[in-house]
């Protein structure tokens, strides 16, 4: 195991995350699915994404974890060898896009989805690898671009 892996968590909708998923980032099935002790939800799961594990589970009743209600308090940065196709594959599948693919002033291509659970994804292809300065300069003209007053200190 990695020294930090996300766990996402559901609200009563694991069963068809776990199916999603597989369709979206192709993701693999590490275990099988536990099931709640009710046995409509699941209790946890583990997938792996490229060569991310990624733990999953229902909301267990009493627990601090819920599912995004609203809003995501969390987003995931997936890296993929092309992120255009990953994107447009996750977008056909169902997830809504936030910001559409571009290159990003840090050398970076990438976009954000929402997936219908209210996760955030962004996906992203390292392209060009910059320099301070670059990066410096190319982050002035992007917040520049969004008329954010912060750009001008």
């Amino acid at each position: 195991m990695p020294t930090l892996t996300p766990h996402l968590w559901f609200n009563g909708d694991c069963k068809k995350a776990i199916a999603f998923y597989q369709q979206a980032f192709g993701a693999e099935l590490m275990a099988p699915p536990v099931p709640s002790p009710n046995g409509k939800g699941v209790l946890h799961v583990m997938l792996k994404i490229g060569t991310s594990p990624v733990m999953m589970a229902d909301a267990w009743p009493g627990a601090w974890e819920h599912g995004p209600k609203g809003s995501a308090t969390m987003g995931l940065w997936l890296y993929a060898a092309d992120c255009d196709a990953l994107f447009a594959r996750a977008h056909k599948a169902g997830c809504e896009v936030m910001m559409p693919v571009m290159d990003a002033f840090w050398g970076d291509r990438m976009g954000k989805l929402k997936d219908p659970f209210g996760h955030c994804w962004a996906i992203a292809t390292h392209k060009y690898d910059l320099t301070p300065e670059e990066i410096g300069s190319g982050q002035q003209q992007w917040q520049a671009s969004l008329g954010d007053d912060e750009s001008a200190s």
